[in-house]
């Protein structure tokens, strides 16, 4: 079993019950979720429709023992700078939410489950878009 770091795609696909989404996060140890991607999350919910229900589900998914938040914090900021000066000498960046998102996989030691293929970029990060990526 692994331990995740959720992009905002990847909750969006849960909560549309994607099955592969949903096995993924039922079937892992561990579902963390950066402070990037919870201000991402908030930010769209705070856009649609269906503010206070989004809300409502996110506190309930948050309730379980197998998911946490990762602040980020000055040793974050490290993992930042390193990444980040590395896909600028290959010339690839990446958005700056995301880096932020894996500088804190990199930090905690996750993996991220994302369907953006540019997190493959970032040197020393393993990110998955499938069950067979997570589990056993």
């Amino acid at each position: 079993m692994k331990r995740i770091l959720l992009d905002t795609n990847a909750y969006a696909a849960f909560k549309t019950g994607d099955q592969d989404a949903v096995e993924i996060i039922r079937g892992v140890e561990t579902v963390g979720i950066s402070t990037i991607v919870l201000g991402e999350l908030l930010g769209g919910f705070s856009a649609g429709q269906r503010e206070a229900e989004n809300r409502r589900q996110l506190t309930i998914f948050f309730e379980s023992p197998r998911v946490s938040v990762f602040a980020v914090d000055e040793t974050t900021a490290e993992f930042y700078a390193h990444a980040y000066i590395s896909l600028r000498r290959k010339g690839k960046p990446i958005p700056t939410n995301d880096l932020w998102v894996a500088a804190t996989a990199l930090q905690h030691g996750l993996a991220i489950f994302s369907y953006d293929k540019h997190f493959l970029e970032v040197e020393g990060v393993i990110v998955g878009r499938r069950p067979e990526d997570f589990l056993p």
